[in-house]
């Protein structure tokens, strides 16, 4: 009896011990599952704004070239302007509704502020409007692959004024890239079908450096407003940043073509392309923050590298532009200098 009676409580320990390990299997299984699905459904998120990215990026310049009529706009530029950032400032407002509709309104995504904290957002709104003003203007020098070559000065600017404005070091890693963007950009500017040296005239290398400038100082001083008040949600932010640029491009129109748009009105020599332009640059600047977000910094390097070349390709067929070696060499020497510029980074 009690020999039957413990070979019976060791069979039913036994049966449970197996229970035990078959529902930590399923357990392990149901993790590995979940864990498995959440990767995939980050590769996949990863994917989608790199591949919006890397679209709107190449674009960006086509179209600028593309809405030009006899080597003119037809349009009003600032009229341009003033609508794209009029769609960033309406994409922020969605965003935050979508906040306020799951979370509430909290002190942190209110739109409500002070004087001081919208104080700052004048100047880099300043900036923006030259800068985004001059990148119309530049391709009266430049083609849509040129510009999208000298766009990456802007890397050099910011890197310096990193250092200078937040103090933060480069490494040495980051120098040489600099030094290699600069190869990258002069190489693939090389003219072998012509008396001068460079394909870019003086005027559009003058142009492109200070955009970079612009483009450097502003993007650094925005960073800077951003992280001085971490918790502020980046919508909240960002709006504010665009109604001061709605303001200024308001002011650019009075000032530079108030006469054309009473006389012709504000949406004079717009075309499907000009609407296409105009949302590209919108959704551009809301794809680098869902890019920064999502993915990260090495995401925007390879959109940006492949960005160039895409815009290359299509320039061929759409302005005959002629993809010489020296380009070839020049955009695979800037492709693995914007790379190792972002893997540089100090830790």
């Amino acid at each position: 009896m009690e020999y039957r009676k413990l070979k019976d409580d060791d069979a039913e320990e036994s049966k449970k011990s197996l229970d035990d390990i078959e529902r930590v299997g399923v357990s392990n299984l149901g993790m590995l599952g979940g864990a498995t699905s959440l990767e995939r459904t980050h590769w996949k998120r990863k994917s989608i704004v790199t591949f919006a990215l890397t679209v709107l990026t190449s674009s960006q310049a086509i179209l600028i070239v593309w809405s030009k009529r006899a080597g003119k706009y037809d349009y009003s530029v600032t009229t341009a302007n003033f609508l794209v950032e009029t769609l960033k400032c309406a994409f922020s407002l969605a965003a935050l509704a979508r906040i306020w509709n799951k979370e509430g309104v909290t002190e942190d995504n209110r739109l409500n502020t002070t004087l001081d904290e919208v104080s700052v957002y004048p100047i880099p709104a300043a900036l923006y409007l030259v800068k985004n003003l001059l990148q119309y203007y530049i391709f009266a020098y430049v083609d849509a692959p040129g510009y999208q070559i000298l766009k990456n000065l802007n890397i050099i600017s910011t890197g310096v004024l990193y250092r200078i404005i937040l103090k933060k070091k480069l490494s040495e890693i980051q120098w040489a890239a600099f030094i290699l963007l600069c190869a990258g950009c002069t190489t693939a500017q090389l003219n072998s079908n012509s008396d001068r040296v460079l394909q870019t005239p003086l005027q559009g290398w003058v142009m492109a450096i200070v955009m970079a400038l612009l483009s450097g100082f502003a993007g650094v001083y925005t960073e800077a407003i951003i992280k001085k008040r971490p918790a502020r949600n980046i919508n909240v932010q960002n709006f504010w940043l665009y109604v001061f640029g709605m303001a200024f491009n308001a002011i650019a129109i009075l000032i530079q073509d108030f006469d054309a748009v009473m006389n012709k009105g504000f949406f004079h020599g717009y075309s499907l392309i000009t609407t296409f332009m105009i949302l590209n640059h919108a959704l551009s600047g809301i794809a680098v923050s869902m890019v920064m977000k999502y993915a990260d910094n090495i995401v925007k390097v390879y959109s940006t590298s492949v960005a160039m070349l895409l815009t290359a390709i299509v320039s061929v067929f759409l302005f005959g532009f002629h993809l010489s070696l020296a380009f070839f060499l020049g955009s695979t020497v800037l492709s693995v200098a914007v790379y190792l510029h972002s893997i540089g980074k100090p830790r």
